[in-house]
């Protein structure tokens, strides 16, 4: 059984008499430790797709599973109580509170746990290390560069370790040397700890670190799923 399966997956929006509808009737399936590229130009869907099985936003219509739960059946409550524990979510433009630390922004998902203050230091400590900033832990988003930036969200993302890591272009707002970077730090993720990626992006260079590249187009997909050739 594949973690994430979507059967028939739709979601309409109501803008006056016009009905908007960003996905529609989608059948996919993400296996446990998959890679998976979404592709397409802007408004076709790709980052309702993806808040869609990041539990952020519901269907229209249509199923959504993660790992053998439907997703719509849950109440908001347990909703959010279930993203807390099983999604981390990277975003484009970092989404960093400004007046908090590297160290305080990592640990902010992390105080909806049971935790104690020694277990969430351990678990900050670890993920800023991964991500190459333990050095930086007391520096706050406008002492750091916009890659630093993008790699303390990250540890953010993976800290209350997750089963999957969605990211919404998570390179799209840096420069080449720091998306390569990112997207190195991602494929570890991957290959080394068998997290689950589902990664928007407009960049082919970034889509090539993926091992599925998925193009959608008015909420369709448009082409068969593309295998990366290093598979």
């Amino acid at each position: 059984m594949a973690l994430i399966e979507c059967r028939q997956l739709t979601r309409e929006y109501r803008r006056g008499e016009n009905v908007i509808k960003p996905l529609d009737r989608l059948d996919l399936d993400v296996e446990a430790g998959g890679f998976l590229a979404l592709m397409g130009p802007s408004g076709s869907g790709k980052t309702t797709l993806l808040n869609l099985i990041a539990g952020i936003d519901r269907p229209t219509s249509g199923s959504l599973k993660v790992d053998g739960h439907e997703l719509s059946a849950r109440s908001r409550s347990k909703l959010a109580a279930w993203r807390s524990e099983f999604i981390g979510y990277i975003f484009q433009l970092y989404n960093l509170v400004p007046v908090l630390t590297a160290y305080e922004n990592v640990e902010l998902p992390l105080l909806l746990h049971k935790l104690t203050a020694k277990q969430r230091h351990e678990k900050v400590a670890l993920a800023l290390d991964l991500v190459g900033l333990a050095d930086r832990h007391d520096h706050f988003p406008r002492q750091l560069s916009g890659g630093q930036e993008q790699r303390v969200a990250i540890a953010r993302a993976i800290v209350a370790d997750p089963k999957i890591i969605v990211a919404d272009e998570p390179t799209g707002d840096l420069d080449a040397r720091a998306a390569a970077q990112v997207m190195s730090l991602l494929k570890r993720l991957h290959e080394e700890l068998g997290k689950t990626l589902i990664m928007v992006t407009h960049d082919p260079h970034s889509a090539a670190a993926a091992s599925r590249v998925i193009h959608l187009d008015k909420g369709k997909f448009v082409e068969a799923d593309a295998l990366v050739a290093a598979q």
